[in-house]
């Protein structure tokens, strides 16, 4: 088919479905391209940072002793994280729409924690040092009585008892 006969039958098809034609505004338009460009700048910087941070975990893991462990727990519980974080973002769109809920708007949402907000930094702005004392040792003691119920519950004061073997 020649390019003329395709443009004619594009305006022919057009003229018989005018009222279903929807014509863009420019804003649209500019959006668009703003999105298309922020894509581009994110996978330039995703394939530029991407090289630079798999090269940082892998040298800390070869790092040995304490640090190298961490790291390597860390990276070995990375997929799994982002497995069930992934789980738990479905199940909760499940249950918003099976329940028919509906988060709140920004206008409730600020309604609402604005005074919490403002009273507790007013409270704490105002503090004087004696409650500033007290709410410190007040989070000592918990931390330690939190501390202490670890212990007591592990039955070890540090790590938890089993077989080298029962280990994941």
């Amino acid at each position: 088919m020649s390019a003329p006969s395709r443009a004619v039958l594009r305006q022919s098809q057009f003229l018989t479905r005018r009222t279903a034609v929807r014509h863009a505004s420019s804003s649209t338009e500019k959006a668009t391209q703003a999105a298309a460009k922020a894509q581009e700048g994110l996978s330039k910087v995703t394939a530029t940072a991407g090289p630079a941070i798999s090269n940082a975990a892998s040298a800390l893991r070869k790092v040995g002793g304490p640090v190298g462990k961490v790291v390597s727990f860390v990276d070995s519980m990375i997929p799994p994280t982002l497995y069930y974080s992934k789980v738990g973002i479905e199940l909760g769109k499940l249950v918003f729409r099976g329940q028919k809920m509906s988060p709140p708007n920004l206008a409730t949402f600020q309604t609402y924690f604005q005074p919490l907000t403002n009273n507790f930094l007013a409270r704490v702005r105002n503090a004087s040092p004696k409650e500033i004392a007290l709410a410190g040792v007040t989070a000592a003691e918990v931390i330690g009585f939190f501390t202490v119920g670890e212990i007591i519950g592990r039955m070890n004061l540090v790590g938890y008892r089993g077989e080298a073997a029962s280990h994941h």
